[in-house]
């Protein structure tokens, strides 16, 4: 066995496997009770060879300059808590180069959760108890609110950023969301392939109608609600963090109204014409207004960054709300973005024992945020991070 196989397997059998608890001060174990994650390991991910992380109870802050791998970081705890990336849709793009896979493990929640990725597909364990599909992973598993400066095409951006951000939500707090947008999403894929064909296979678009039908209504019902729910949140995260009274209002709007089977008998013709399928909850909307203008046309940069904020502090009010437990807030180099008003308003408005894990190229912002004096801090260069 070569000297690098030997060091892998070695990887996998300790780093893989539960970890012992650390014997703390009573103080400690009682801050450790609100934390989400004590240890992150990683294995072929991104840039990161191996890593074998320890983190306080409040949370950590990570430094360096860009491409060094702070934001692979904060994606591996999302991959190990949700199995989403915030960055990809394809798992094999996680691997690092030349690697035929990748590891993630830690301890969300008091329990030990594994995730390996190689070309065979996926392998999800849970206190070393293999689970066999990825809704038996996630039905006990963790919550997460993802906090980045591409949050700003949540208000000036296209449609399709918004319905994400209410995907990820509804998928967090909801299994029937889950399951119904994955379904969804393949009854559509397969309509539009039919829809593409030179011969009408009318039948068969029918009977993915049916199913479209069938889970659309429950992505409707489901968001319909979300909205109605973010709606006071946002607008109270939105007073909170401008410090200013600007009222925000959200709205859903559905793109086939309020019968789906009717609107798709409508769009028939105009479907087979463009050979492709115009109405559903995949052209849903999320309308986003400040003093009742919309957001993305009269909102000043300043208040479109702080909207963006309210929508997913708003976010993590409601996980904790429906998911009865508090998210991890990963909170990828937006300080230095923010003046200190904004920065510390936004601080005083996260749960206080939430845990965080933040990203930054400087911590010269620090020195006004003094919220944030408890959390561990981490630099982080060339896949490599030292305290």
């Amino acid at each position: 066995m070569s000297v690098n196989v030997a060091i892998r397997n070695h990887f996998f059998k300790n780093a893989f496997s539960p970890q012992p608890q650390s014997s703390l001060p009573s103080a400690r174990i009682s801050a450790y009770s609100f934390a989400v994650l004590r240890s992150l390991r990683l294995m072929d991910f991104r840039c990161f060879a191996s890593l074998d992380l320890e983190v306080p109870a409040e949370g950590a802050i990570l430094t360096g300059d860009n491409a060094q791998g702070k934001t692979s970081i904060l994606e591996a705890l999302c991959v190990l808590v949700r199995l989403h990336s915030p960055r990809t849709h394809r798992m094999a793009t996680m691997a690092r180069v030349g690697s035929k896979g990748f590891g993630i493990a830690g301890d969300p929640w008091d329990s030990e959760r594994q995730v390996r990725y190689s070309r065979e597909g996926l392998v999800l364990k849970v206190n070393e108890e293999i689970r066999p599909s990825q809704t038996r992973y996630l039905e006990d598993g963790g919550l997460v609110v993802w906090m980045g400066n591409e949050d700003l095409e949540l208000v000036r951006g296209p449609g399709e950023g918004r319905r994400r951000y209410l995907d990820f939500l509804g998928a967090q707090i909801d299994p029937t969301y889950r399951r119904s947008w994955s379904r969804y999403r393949r009854a559509l894929r397969a309509k539009n392939l039919l829809l593409k064909e030179s011969r009408p296979r009318d039948a068969e678009i029918l009977s993915y109608e049916e199913i479209l039908v069938e889970h659309g209504g429950v992505l409707m019902k489901a968001r319909a609600r979300l909205i109605e729910e973010l709606a006071p949140l946002a607008a109270e995260a939105q007073r909170a963090v401008s410090g200013r009274d600007e009222p925000l209002t959200l709205n859903y709007l559905p793109a086939s109204g309020p019968d789906l089977r009717e609107s798709m008998l409508q769009a028939r013709e105009r479907e087979t014409r463009l050979r492709q399928a115009v109405v559903g909850p995949h052209r849903d909307e999320l309308d986003l207004r400040i003093h009742g203008m919309p957001a993305a046309d009269f909102a000043s940069e300043g208040q479109q960054r702080t909207l963006a904020l309210a929508l997913k502090l708003a976010q993590g009010t409601l996980l904790e709300r429906r998911g009865g437990k508090l998210p991890i807030y990963l909170m990828d180099d937006i300080f230095g973005e923010l003046d200190p008003g904004r920065r510390n308003a936004l601080m005083n408005h996260l749960p206080p024992h939430a845990q965080k894990w933040i990203t930054t190229t400087h911590l010269d912002w620090m020195r006004e945020t003094p919220q944030l004096g408890g959390l561990g801090r981490f630099r982080v260069s060339d896949g490599k991070v030292s305290d």
